[in-house]
């Protein structure tokens, strides 16, 4: 008879947490990349039509003075941990300074524990290597890439769950489609989704059924610099949007057909302004700059039946405050310690209080700050605008409100040094940080171009980091290292994906850590063609693309800790050795 009173308690402990764990909601969050404030119908911009956000930010929540930081890598932190960036280790959007200190719990990791399926779809941006990667930072399920760009949007070469693998057709739909298959298969756990949208981010590519409509469009809405407005790139922007609006569609629409639409919370914001001079409402500034422009977001929060339809919110918010809302929305607890900068903005969004907070919000890129407090902003030469007066920046009133000056001057000094940020002339400092290699978290270590050192002739093929390979190897005095530190002593198989055309195969490569070494010979031809900027809709920034082949090198004991992994050529018969897109050390057995 115990054991049937014990079996009965286990059964009602068991049934309880299903039964509390199938009453939270969902939350599906989607973020664009680059999508700046001026690129939706709903703020008047009549270049283009957005009509499934249109009707998201009507069936909730509407925010006017939503803050996220000026680039890509800072804002997605902020969003993931409810702590400014720079506290995170965040300090840019490449060569390491974008990782997020593992150290401290993302959002999904809240939700993980609470048990929810978490998912990230997209773009991560956040770091490549375990401990930095998606699935170390409580994501299940990643399907996407880790950098800060990609370089061609076409069925590219992704990242799925720490794996290689190919993508199919434009990527934006293809991130979609994965995630509406994670919604649709997902068997009643509750779940956490995050979709992170490449686009409009550049390379300005987009697909005909988008691009045909503004190809050859006259632009009604201008931006704020209408005279230094890149056309074509607009117009290709346009398309981008236009395109994300469809996707967000199909979102929707599969949270309709699964039965959970009213079950789920919603979001949809964008991590910068807009990546080109373009329309913003009048409002002064692009992506890369603390001004309005750069870093007023959209963002809509829809919670059907405790989100009013329609709210429409005029107080100051920021990406920081986002973890906190969310999880307690949906009653899950976000660990307060460290300790957050965000604030829940929850009791307000479902009527339970009608007070906002106040307080002193910042962004921030490469010692520039700009500082606000309610209505006044403090920007990074000291001018002071008033935004419900001014919300275009174009009248300086420092002169007149000195005291106003001071006190966001003393606000700002004390924020900068409270997360560790310098303000005001001089370098930015660089991440020294080495890259992880051997992690538990992953069976395979990415090592790319984006996070390597040269000597010698070898480079990038583009300045642009973050989606790059490496040309011109072609001697022996070539050298392309990484500082890395080896969490784990272990057996590592090496393997590089190249292309190398006929006449040069044979070079013999090296790969070293101190006195472990590994060699193998380019014995493969292998040379396709550039293929990425053919697709372009407007100029990109970007280096081409093209496919890439493994060589496997072979097997290599590493042993633990921090030092230089060089890769050489030690013997080169041709004119050159190989072009270079990425490194991968997988793990075989531990080490002794």
């Amino acid at each position: 008879m115990p054991t049937v009173r014990i079996l009965f308690t286990v059964l009602l402990l068991g049934s309880a947490a299903a039964s509390a764990a199938a009453a939270r909601p969902n939350v599906l969050v989607m973020l664009a990349d680059d999508q700046g404030i001026g690129d939706l119908s709903l703020h008047g911009n009549r270049n283009l039509s957005t009509p499934n956000l249109d009707r998201l930010a009507g069936e909730g929540a509407r925010f006017s003075r939503f803050y996220v930081q000026p680039l890509c890598a800072p804002t997605r932190a902020e969003f993931l941990t409810g702590r400014w960036a720079g506290r995170g280790g965040v300090t840019g959007v490449t060569k390491g300074t974008e990782r997020l200190d593992p150290e401290v719990p993302t959002i999904a990791d809240a939700f993980r524990e609470a048990g929810y399926a978490t998912a990230m779809f997209g773009k991560w941006h956040n770091g490549t290597q375990a401990p930095y990667h998606p699935l170390c930072r409580g994501f299940e399920e990643f399907y996407g890439y880790t950098s800060g760009h990609w370089a061609d949007y076409y069925s590219p070469m992704l990242d799925h769950n720490g794996e290689l693998t190919k993508g199919e057709g434009f990527l934006c739909d293809d991130l979609t489609d994965h995630a509406i298959d994670f919604i649709e298969q997902n068997d009643g756990t509750p779940f956490f989704a995050y979709v992170a949208f490449n686009t409009p981010h550049s390379p300005m590519q987009v697909p005909d059924r988008w691009w045909d409509r503004h190809a050859d469009q006259e632009l009604l809405d201008r931006g704020t610099e209408a005279k230094r407005e890149d056309v074509p790139h607009t117009r290709a922007a346009l398309a981008m949007v236009e395109n994300i609006d469809w996707n967000v569609g199909r979102l929707l629409e599969a949270l309709e057909r699964r039965g959970v639409a009213d079950d789920t919370i919603v979001v949809y914001f964008s991590d910068n302004g807009p990546n080109g001079h373009r329309f913003t409402g009048g409002l002064r500034g692009k992506k890369g700059s603390v001004d309005e422009g750069g870093t007023r977001s959209p963002l809509f929060v829809r919670f059907p039946g405790q989100i009013d339809a329609g709210v429409e919110v005029a107080a100051p918010a920021a990406a920081i405050d986002l973890a906190p809302t969310l999880t307690s929305l949906a009653g899950v607890t976000l660990p307060t310690t460290p300790a957050r900068d965000g604030v829940s903005l929850a009791e307000p969004l479902t009527g339970e209080t009608d007070a906002w907070p106040e307080r002193t919000l910042v962004t921030y890129h490469r010692r520039k700050a700009a500082t606000r407090e309610g209505d006044f902003v403090l920007d990074e030469k000291g001018r002071l605008y008033d935004l419900a007066a001014d919300p275009g920046q174009t009248r300086d009133i420092a002169s007149a409100r000195p005291e106003v000056v001071s006190r966001l001057t003393a606000a700002r000094d004390r924020w900068a040094a409270d997360v560790g940020v310098p303000v005001g002339k001089g370098k930015q400092a660089d991440d020294d940080r080495p890259f992880t290699v051997g992690h538990r978290g992953l069976t395979t270590t990415q090592l790319p171009p984006r996070d390597a050192l040269f000597s010698g002739t070898v480079s990038r093929n583009s300045k642009s980091a973050n989606s790059t390979f490496v040309v011109d190897w072609d001697d022996t005095e070539d050298e392309i290292s990484w500082k890395v530190d080896v969490v784990e002593a272990g057996t590592f198989e090496a393997t590089l994906l190249v292309t190398c055309p006929a006449d040069a195969v044979g070079s013999t490569v090296e790969l070293r850590l101190g006195e472990a070494s590994v060699a193998g010979v380019v014995d493969v031809a292998f040379d396709p063609p550039l293929t990425a900027r053919a697709r372009d809709r407007a100029v990109a920034t970007e280096g081409d693309m093209k496919e890439f082949t493994p060589l496997t090198l072979g097997t290599v004991d590493l042993p633990a800790g921090r030092g230089r992994l060089t890769l050489r050529a030690t013997d080169v018969p041709g004119d050159a050795v190989a072009d270079l897109r990425l490194l991968l050390l997988r793990r075989v057995e531990a080490g002794g």
